[in-house]
């Protein structure tokens, strides 16, 4: 109960001079609650796989140029967004990419074609492998 009484002097529910004289002189050690994850990086170099919580990709379909900010917004919350611009007039389409790369570029992000009018537009905490046009290129070539 030591703990206990000194958490009650310390926001002034009890007074030290209520305490019993051999609780005053004798400090008790105070535990220290620690976590399991906390437990295992204090031992050594052990890595819970289960340490990064989950991303969400984020699927945005923009109907003019005024939802491009939405998806600036999404990228600032450092979700990756694939951004399908098959319902926008191509003039628009150019300028929401135009914005798109920008924002990545303040972000130190990317933003790759992964489609016809598809593109996926990630921040700069997510590492993107691969090419979708050596997939095209395939594709063609059967055709």
């Amino acid at each position: 109960m030591g703990v206990m009484n000194k958490f009650l002097n310390i926001i002034g529910l009890r007074e030290e001079e209520d305490m019993p004289e051999d609780h005053r002189s004798v400090d008790e050690p105070e535990e220290i609650e620690t976590n399991p994850f906390e437990q295992r990086k204090v031992k050594g170099n052990v890595v819970s796989i289960h340490s990064q919580k989950s991303v969400r990709v984020v699927l945005n379909e923009p109907r003019s140029y005024e939802d491009t900010q939405e998806i600036a917004d999404h990228l600032r919350s450092r979700r990756p967004v694939i951004v399908n611009l098959q319902r926008v007039r191509p003039d628009q389409g150019k300028r929401i990419v135009d914005f798109l790369s920008g924002t990545v570029y303040a972000l130190s992000g990317t933003i790759s074609k992964i489609g016809p009018q598809i593109f996926l537009c990630t921040p700069d905490s997510v590492e993107i492998q691969g090419s979708i046009k050596e997939m095209m290129d395939d594709e063609n070539s059967y055709n």
